[in-house]
């Protein structure tokens, strides 16, 4: 038997950092992006009976551990590790994880390889999970048990695909699809670019530095992710009335707020790139995902992107095509491996299972 399961990598447009627990379980966040055609696979076949093995083309890394091992949390592996604890896997097992985007680009790929690797397992295992369900268990091995400081937007937006507004509550996280003229979206679509920089990061480092100084109240940070979120807000209402000028002059506003929120969001060779972007006639941008390095995105008129490009280009960046993703996390090949059932170590039991035409469906 062979299971495929894919999760798109992510944009995001407005409120980036929002996200993180320690500061919307205080003053709720909001996250604007959308899923793009860049994605994490997962490619399960059965191993070995006595263990599960795991290899990464990323991290060029392997794995092999016996079954009932209680799997150590660290390393490049610790959070497919941690996801192949949690089901439990007992029938042996060998687990293949891909990305179409380096590590630590800034495009969400951690939070899709753990929503590739949930949907694979979970299906694996005979539970046909919604994107909803996916999501939270992904935040809830990352955020929880793995105590990784990360928000819960990259797994959402792998999880449900689409142009969406996420709104993250104590107790909540609302989804709703952005609704705009199908002209303005097209025309969205066309303005964006993508830029790699060839410079990989450890997000961790940055995101530490701006949980630690929400959890503990720091005025500038409270102020300016309060700000970030705000701009997120007219982002939304700006898109959703086609008024693409606005968006990009609120999108290079927010990149003024976010490089201020922590320290190693931004450098000097960043901070030229971008205004080199300007001055040839992108509107506004912004490094993604948590800052120093990975991908810069723009907003530019269709007419000024050769410009764009060339002056980027000799900057050393590469520009790489892309477009949006409509679909979240799914199965592109495999049935339900319904031989073993999975058990919950962590004792976040299900509340109710219910069976339909053989496939089990729970709600976590």
């Amino acid at each position: 038997m062979l299971l495929i399961a894919r999760a798109p990598v992510r944009i995001s447009f407005g409120g980036g950092g929002t996200d993180i627990p320690a500061y919307y379980e205080r003053y709720g966040g909001m996250v604007v992006s959308t899923a793009i055609n860049y994605y994490v696979y997962t490619i399960l076949t059965p191993g070995q009976p006595d263990g599960v093995q795991i290899f990464s083309a990323d991290y060029r890394s392997f794995t092999r551990r016996p079954i009932c091992e209680d799997l150590i949390w660290n390393g490049d592996l610790s959070l497919p590790k941690a996801i192949v604890y949690y089901f439990n896997i007992r029938d042996g097992l060998t687990i293949f994880l891909a990305s179409q985007v380096p590590p630590g680009t800034g495009l969400g790929s951690s939070g899709s390889v753990a929503v590739s690797m949930i949907k694979a397992l979970a299906f694996w295992c005979g539970l046909d999970l919604g994107p909803r369900e996916v999501a939270e268990l992904a935040c809830f091995i990352e955020i929880n048990k793995l105590g990784m400081p990360v928000g819960k937007q990259d797994q959402y937006a792998a999880a449900f695909g689409g142009l969406n507004c996420f709104t993250f509550l104590r107790d909540e996280v609302r989804v709703e699809p952005l609704r705009m003229p199908p002209q303005a979206r097209q025309e969205l679509e066309r303005g964006l670019m993508l830029f790699f920089t060839g410079i990989s990061r450890q997000s961790s480092t940055i995101l530490k530095r701006q949980q630690e100084a929400s959890r503990k109240g720091d005025r500038e940070t409270i102020r300016r992710l309060t700000a970030i979120k705000e701009l997120g807000q007219e982002i939304r209402r700006a898109l959703e009335n086609g008024d693409l000028w606005t968006f990009g002059e609120l999108l290079h506003r927010s990149w003024l707020e976010k490089r201020q929120v922590a320290e190693g969001i931004t450098n000097p060779e960043l901070d030229r790139c971008y205004e080199v972007a300007r001055e040839a006639g992108a509107l506004g941008g912004k490094v993604t995902g948590a800052g120093g390095g990975g991908f810069l995105m723009l907003f530019c008129p269709p007419a000024r992107q050769a410009d764009v490009t060339e002056a980027l280009t000799a900057l050393g960046l590469q520009r790489r095509p892309f477009a949006f993703e409509d679909e979240g996390v799914q199965i592109l090949q495999g049935i339900p491996w319904t031989r073993s059932s999975p058990r919950y170590p962590f004792g976040v039991v299900p509340p109710s299972v219910s069976t339909e035409a053989g496939v089990a469906s729970v709600t976590i």
